[in-house]
């Protein structure tokens, strides 16, 4: 019976009063279930004892509460912590726990792998199978904090959420952004919008589209100052320049007062670290109010790049400091569970699709935002 039931992590909470509404029953007692869900980890409807029995017998029948299955829970020697979520009998996802002294951030994946090649990325080795569905999207969430003891309001260990694991979020939009309202949702997660951060490879169109609709915090991977150094990097360039991303970007921050852009950079030795490199992104940062994240490579097995060295990457930093641009250094976490930044590959089966179906979805996509 279970393959007929309606999976409730898959609502967002007007999702949730509607299918309630569907089912005869009051809008009001979708929001009891909602709290349940996300607020307690409860996933059997006889545990919910505000609800009356003929209602929890009802759910029983037509619904389940049912997040991916943890398939391994590893922890690194610096704290991270990495789930590897089965999400079907093929495939799964990788999902990254960060710890800091002032904060808590979970990295989310969106797909099963990903078909855009940037070339320093270890996900992209694995090739793409499928978009995840809302559900299997804060699903990671919920494992995440039931697994971290995470209580809304008292002592809530996840504080952050970002968009940047597996996967180009803006490729698999409704989905991304009905998950994301239940992160910011009360009876969710309960976060602030400037505290959820989606990530993309620099999708134009679908980032108009996403200010249209939500006004969380955007991050841009841009790991390039030059339209030829990006294109070798990130292919998607060749679609959408530096240019047309950096007007995307000024359009997104226009529609939220006081608020920055965040850019990606992942540092490779002797590729995009030279100081000319720095200048020319100096140059484009003065184009818009932006915060840059210099990002050291994370090697994986197989890749032809190196981390640069400390002393470049601090020069790099210092030309952008003394220029008046914000640049901070992330620190590299997770390293020794191949979890730190680029190296989630998670498990997919099926990799003979990646190249069309991916081209299939970029036109499917913006064509939908046009």
């Amino acid at each position: 019976m279970s393959e007929t039931r309606v999976n409730l992590l898959d609502f967002d909470r007007a999702g949730l009063r509607a299918w309630f509404a569907r089912i005869g029953e009051k809008p009001f007692r979708a929001d009891q279930v909602m709290k349940w869900i996300h607020h307690h980890h409860v996933t059997d409807f006889a545990q919910m004892t505000d609800l009356g029995r003929g209602l929890r017998g009802k759910l029983q029948d037509l619904a389940e509460v049912k997040p991916p299955a943890v398939l391994l829970d590893r922890q690194s020697s610096d704290g991270t912590r990495k789930w590897l979520l089965g999400t079907d009998s093929r495939n799964a996802i990788e999902t990254v726990y960060i710890p800091e002294p002032a904060r808590g951030t979970l990295c989310v994946s969106s797909q099963v792998g990903c078909g855009l090649n940037c070339r320093f990325c270890s996900t992209a080795t694995q090739g793409f199978n499928r978009n995840l569905d809302a559900g299997e999207i804060i699903g990671q969430v919920w494992v995440a904090a039931r697994a971290l003891g995470n209580v809304l309001h008292q002592r809530r260990r996840i504080t952050n959420v970002v968009m940047m694991g597996m996967g180009e979020p803006l490729l698999n939009f409704e989905n991304v952004v009905r998950a994301m309202d239940v992160m910011r949702d009360d009876l969710g997660f309960g976060l602030a919008s400037k505290r959820v951060t989606l990530s993309t490879a620099g999708l134009v169109p679908m980032i108009d589209r996403l200010g249209e609709v939500s006004d969380v915090s955007l991050a841009v991977s841009l790991h390039a100052p030059n339209d030829e150094l990006r294109t070798e990097l990130v292919p998607l360039n060749r679609k959408y320049p530096i240019d047309q991303l950096l007007a995307a970007c000024a359009r997104y921050a226009a529609r939220k007062p006081r608020s920055s852009i965040t850019f990606e950079y992942t540092l490779m030795d002797g590729v995009n670290d030279h100081a000319e490199h720095a200048r020319q992104l100096v140059g484009l940062m003065r184009r818009l109010p932006a915060k840059v994240n210099l990002i050291p490579f994370n090697p994986f097995p197989g890749t032809r790049y190196r981390r640069s060295p400390p002393d470049a990457i601090a020069a790099f930093q210092q030309i952008l400091m003394q220029a008046g641009v914000m640049a901070l250094v992330r620190r590299t976490r997770g390293e020794d569970i191949d979890a730190a930044c680029g190296q989630l590959k998670g498990q997919v089966l099926d990799r003979t699709r990646r190249a069309a179906e991916f081209r299939k979805r970029i036109e499917e996509s913006v064509s939908h935002a046009a």
